[in-house]
């Protein structure tokens, strides 16, 4: 935890009361971490594992708004505002998280001008993420849509080795499907084809990997 930047510039003293005060969870696969309407009550820690926070629609489907992985924070401005966060966040697999009250969140992180800058910099950063999905998801065409997504998933979550980028995510096809607001079966088409062209490679893990034919195209976006 010392390490997650949010924590980092606590004194001893402090980070030591912080420890005390987090309520750790296990919850598993497909567990529902939180309601929208509970959103005003913790911030949130992802200890292990990953989470995603989604828009439910209607009939069912989901939207991804985010997926947080270890060492992430999230939840944290629904306590500065009070307002609830238009989301549902689900474990997507196996995960450890921490819960930090509301009043202990106040007591420990509002009256510190280092942390408060850190938590700026997380709004700045999330904000500057939601642009993204929104312009990605603005595009009428759907290739262009799913690879402009991969791309802001690289930037997130890619680890780059000597064959291009591999997100480092494990999304089932659905999962993307609901990142980019396509459907499943547009999704798989997509990468089956996209596979073939030699721009990515389905791992076994269901891991992504983006060769370098795949960034060299989405810079003509």
């Amino acid at each position: 935890m010392k390490r997650i930047p949010l924590f980092a510039s606590l004194e001893d003293r402090e980070f030591e009361k912080l420890l005390s005060r987090i309520t750790e969870r296990r919850f598993y696969k497909n567990q529902v971490v939180l309601l929208e309407e509970e959103t005003a009550n913790f911030m949130y820690v992802v200890f292990t594992g990953k989470v995603r926070a989604v828009h439910l629609g209607g009939d069912g489907t989901e939207r991804i708004l985010a997926v947080h992985k270890r060492g992430d924070v999230f939840g944290e401005m629904a306590l500065l505002d009070g307002e609830t966060s238009p989301a549902t966040v689900i474990a997507m697999e196996e995960s450890d998280i921490g819960l930090l009250s509301k009043d202990n969140f106040q007591e420990l992180f509002l009256a510190n001008e280092t942390v408060l800058h850190q938590l700026i910099a997380i709004l700045c950063r999330r904000l500057r993420e939601t642009r993204l999905i929104l312009k990605a998801i603005a595009l009428s065409d759907a290739e262009l849509r799913l690879r402009s997504i991969l791309n802001h998933l690289s930037l997130l979550h890619g680890v780059r080795d000597d064959r291009g980028v591999v997100i480092a995510l494990r999304l089932t096809h659905r999962e993307l499907a609901g990142y980019a607001s396509v459907s499943r079966e547009t999704v798989t088409r997509l990468l089956h084809r996209l596979s073939e062209e030699g721009d990515l490679e389905m791992l076994e893990n269901r891991n992504i990997l983006l060769k370098p034919g795949f960034s060299e195209k989405v810079e003509l976006l």
